[in-house]
């Protein structure tokens, strides 16, 4: 349950071969330190619910949550619980309107995830009847599942030895072996594979190993900072600059975007429109600002930032006079008193809610 939005290496790839077994002085003897990992995981492990549980739904909702969000977004802001509530088992995701999935949702971003477990709740009840399989490869087949979620699942629900590599566990094995591989290269995911596989197969107890090697990477073996004093398995660390790993060959590049919207309020209620992108098909946001006005547009009422995967984008929020129609059909009047249940990507609300506060106090005055 990696927190870095790096955290998945393979970027949930298929099937990947791996490297042959390489023994030598500098690399960490598998048994020895799986047992101490375990041991340390053990007496330190920090409590989350989804590791209170052995129900593959409850873990698997929590690997997806934590996808590209922090855990202590997901827990703190109450995300995982609320959903938990509302949608507890994949027959009640199954069931449920789409919209509904969305609104739960809202605010964790990526509603594409949310979209894909509700296809896998699908599968889960027509071709499984309802039961969440226990077979290795049965998991990874399963639509939206790869090596990363397939093995956590396997691991923590099931108690299986397979293995997990995601951002924490790429760079606590980069150093442990003081491998400069750039982890995001062919070579250097077939050999995180291969080490992490050789890990979980050394030890009676996947489920903590794996917990072990994620947990390490979240407190103590971090990006920046490594707390080397700290590590229950300096021991077996060969790295001479931790901080130097793990190596990556790409680097994200930031690009910034300009986005123009509009907002408008009459008696019917406040304009939205409904998304039809890939990324947030089914949410509703602040109308774009219509092409016809982008060489002179009407005075802005707010301007703010948000960022989103490997973009930066200035919002800028434009004033709309009453009278200009027709809007097309994906815009639609929308109650203010139905705003809330409304599911919206997180960067409109906060936009909408500063608006309507603002505006609420100009018509008051």
């Amino acid at each position: 349950m990696a927190p870095q939005a790096d955290r998945r290496v393979t970027q949930e790839c298929k099937k990947l071969p791996c490297m042959p077994s390489i023994h030598s002085p500098n690399i960490p003897v598998p048994a020895a330190l799986a047992s101490d990992l375990v041991s340390w995981f053990r007496q330190t492990g920090k409590v989350y619910p989804w590791r209170q549980t052995r129900d593959p739904y409850a873990i698997l909702v929590s690997e997806v949550m934590l996808q590209q969000t922090q855990i202590s977004t997901v827990l703190d802001r109450g995300y995982y619980a609320r959903w938990m509530l509302r949608f507890p088992d994949f027959a009640t995701l199954a069931t449920a309107s789409e919209s509904d999935v969305l609104k739960t949702w809202e605010g964790l971003g990526y509603y594409r995830r949310a979209r894909n477990l509700q296809k896998l709740a699908h599968t889960i009840l027509a071709d499984h009847g309802g039961h969440f399989p226990t077979d290795p490869a049965a998991i990874l087949a399963l639509p939206g599942i790869g090596p990363y979620t397939a093995g956590a699942i396997s691991s923590f629900a099931f108690g299986l030895a397979e293995p997990i590599v995601d951002g924490n566990v790429a760079r606590v094995l980069s150093r442990l072996d003081n491998d400069a591989t750039p982890v995001d290269s062919t070579a250097g995911i077939k050999r995180l594979w291969q080490r992490a596989t050789e890990l979980v197969k050394a030890t009676d107890d996947p489920r903590a190993l794996n917990s072990a090697l994620m947990e390490l990477g979240q407190t103590l073996c971090k990006p920046a900072q490594p707390q080397c004093p700290e590590c229950p398995v300096r021991k077996h660390c060969r790295a001479t600059d931790p901080a130097a790993l793990p190596v990556k060959g790409n680097r994200t590049q930031i690009t910034e975007v300009t986005e123009r919207v509009i907002f408008l309020r009459t008696a019917e209620g406040i304009l939205l429109e409904q998304e039809t992108g890939p990324r947030r098909t089914g949410l509703w946001k602040l109308p774009a600002l219509p092409d016809r006005l982008a060489d002179t547009p009407p005075p802005v009422l707010l301007k703010t930032t948000y960022g989103i995967t490997r973009y930066k984008v200035t919002l800028w929020v434009h004033e709309m006079p009453p009278d200009v129609h027709p809007w097309p059909d994906s815009h639609r009047f929308i109650a203010r008193d139905h705003l809330a249940e409304t599911a919206m990507p997180s960067p409109y609300r906060k936009a909408l809610d500063k608006l309507l506060s603002h505006a609420a106090f100009r018509l008051e005055a």
